[in-house]
């Protein structure tokens, strides 16, 4: 993996942030919502706590909406279930805090913090799919063939738990140590088949550096982060 760091002054991006009409907090009463929801939230019918899913996500991050976990079918091929935080499920239509998300559209992010687009009581809390939390969620399962191809998918809204809290870094470490934890442990050899698939059929594949700006002293640093092998 190659990293580049370079550095600049400290920046104030309180102008930005102005510029952009960027809101400091939420509405008392979008805000009240949020409260609420965390304190009563919703459990769907469908049960998938038996799956152990697995989050991988920058490692301070606590805003963590995917969840993943691969398996062989017994036929042959794969089961690939992808797991999205049902974030909308704890937000009630018709009211404030819905108002609100639609008039921010998204989470901005920003060197020296974001602008999120729920409150943090449900984005890093109890929406959020944290380790050993049953958590609702709009689940994906994917069945592929032993060549990649797609032969079946299924989407339900369904409760779920994490298992662990993985991150970018150690992930990669770990696939190349060949240790990677059972819920993943297909993910070179799956990433592997579907990037020759995809190239084959003549996609476009841009190996783009991470990008991260952070703190250093007085200024900042931009780091670029070299992606790792296939």
């Amino acid at each position: 993996m190659v990293i580049r760091r370079v550095l600049a002054p400290r920046i104030d991006f309180g102008a930005l942030r102005r510029e952009l009409e960027l809101p400091e907090g939420f509405p008392p009463a979008a805000q009240r919502e949020a409260e609420a929801a965390a304190a009563a939230p919703p459990r769907p019918a469908v049960d998938h706590t038996d799956v152990p899913f697995v989050t991988v996500d920058p490692a301070t991050s606590r805003d963590l909406d995917q969840a993943m976990h691969l398996a062989r079918r017994p036929g042959g091929g794969f089961r690939v279930r992808y797991a999205i935080a049902d974030v909308a499920a704890h937000v009630r239509p018709g009211g404030a805090l819905e108002e609100e998300t639609w008039r921010r559209g998204q989470t901005v992010y920003l060197p020296d913090g974001n602008v999120p687009l729920h409150p943090e009581t449900l984005s890093e809390g109890a929406a959020s799919l944290l380790p050993g939390e049953d958590r609702a969620a709009v689940v994906w399962t994917i069945d592929l063939a032993p060549d990649g191809g797609t032969v079946g998918v299924a989407l339900e809204r369904a409760l779920v738990r994490s298992r662990a809290k993985l991150d970018y870094v150690g992930v990669q470490a770990d696939a190349d140590a060949g240790r990677l934890p059972e819920p993943i442990a297909l993910l070179p050899e799956l990433g592997a088949l579907l990037t020759a698939r995809g190239l084959r059929r003549g996609a476009v594949n841009l190996p783009l550096p991470e990008q991260d700006v952070e703190p250093d002293g007085d200024g900042w640093r931009l780091m670029l982060r070299g992606p790792g092998p296939d």
